[in-house]
């Protein structure tokens, strides 16, 4: 009988650390040989598109695919999420399925785990560090919240055009977190004042003149994930060195590497490394404090499977869920 848990179930089991604990286990896998990540499947219905993003992790015993569904008129005409996942959990001796649980907020945390694990690897180790974050919504908590578990932060940074999210924001993580987080009025400003800068954003344009990123800087690319669009221009991409989740994925979907090898920029050798082979030490990560380190995150179907084995261990411990006979 499966296991049904719901976001709020997902929410009281899941913690930042523990995520990037797997998520940095399942690069690891990925990189030495145990995992199968086939590419996410794209269905275009009417209405929206669906994607399907299997993966199997043997050393975590991890089994699973996620689904999940982008309707953009779905909250005028339906009072729905644009946004909809559900994460389908297998036993990989029998194949049956164990759990289904909501995938919304575990997106989320695992794309911000994904982030820790990069600046734990990249960034300079210093303490006192200030965070810079793009954009003020969801996944921009999620990723300064990884970034507080990776390095001991003396401050942050938030810009966002949107001044109710930047308070927002701020409300919330600075006491979360024991952080002071200040509001930027200019890109400018957070380029000049950041170490870390994590870009979260829907934006479709880049997002700062990479030519004015100071050395030293760690930069997490997060928000976009299609070949059309991108956060970060070919100046800071030519400059950094350059760490994808998966070199496959950034060369067939990330705009941020495939636009600059198309202006003839860069080349795909441009790509030093994937996290996973920064994880286990057969590439090495950040040689000095001058180099500019860039991580590139279009998620991966490893960092759910991982983190649902996760959620699905500690509700099963804690006695929480619903079980259903199908």
């Amino acid at each position: 009988m499966p296991l049904l848990l719901t976001r709020d179930d997902v929410i009281r089991v899941l913690d930042m650390p523990d995520c990037m604990d797997v998520v940095e286990k399942a690069f690891a896998e990925l990189a030495s040989g145990t995992a199968e990540l086939p590419l996410r499947i794209g269905i275009k219905p009417p209405g929206g598109i669906s994607l399907y993003m299997p993966a199997y992790l043997k050393e975590l015993g991890a089994l699973a695919c996620k689904v999940v569904t982008v309707y953009k008129d779905n909250p005028t005409k339906h009072d729905m999420p644009t946004t909809i996942g559900k994460v389908l959990l297998q036993d990989p001796e029998t194949g049956d399925v164990t759990c289904i649980m909501d995938g919304g907020y575990l997106t989320a945390m695992r794309t911000g785990a994904v982030s820790g694990v990069a600046t734990k690897y990249l960034a300079r180790t210093a303490e006192g560090q200030v965070a810079g974050i793009f954009g003020a919504g969801v996944q921009a908590r999620m990723q300064l919240w990884a970034v507080a578990v990776a390095r001991k932060l003396g401050k942050a940074l938030v810009y966002d055009p949107a001044p109710d999210a930047v308070r927002s924001f701020i409300d919330e993580l600075g006491p979360k977190l024991d952080l002071e987080i200040e509001a930027v009025d200019s890109v400018e400003a957070m380029i000049a004042g950041s170490d870390i800068l994590c870009a979260a954003t829907s934006s479709s344009q880049p997002l700062f003149d990479g030519a004015t990123v100071r050395p030293g800087t760690h930069i997490n690319g997060i928000g976009s994930h299609t070949p059309n669009a991108r956060e970060l221009d070919t100046a800071i991409v030519a400059r950094s060195k350059f760490i994808a989740d998966s070199a496959e994925a950034c060369l067939s979907e990330a705009g941020d590497l495939m636009i600059p090898i198309e202006e003839g920029a860069i080349t795909a050798e441009h790509i030093h490394a994937e996290l996973g082979e920064i994880v286990l030490g057969t590439k090495p990560a950040r040689e000095n404090d001058d180099e500019i380190t860039l991580f590139k995150s279009n998620g991966l179907a490893i960092q759910d499977v991982a983190t649902a084995k996760l959620v699905y261990d500690r509700a099963v411990e804690a006695g929480i869920g619903q079980t259903v006979d199908i």
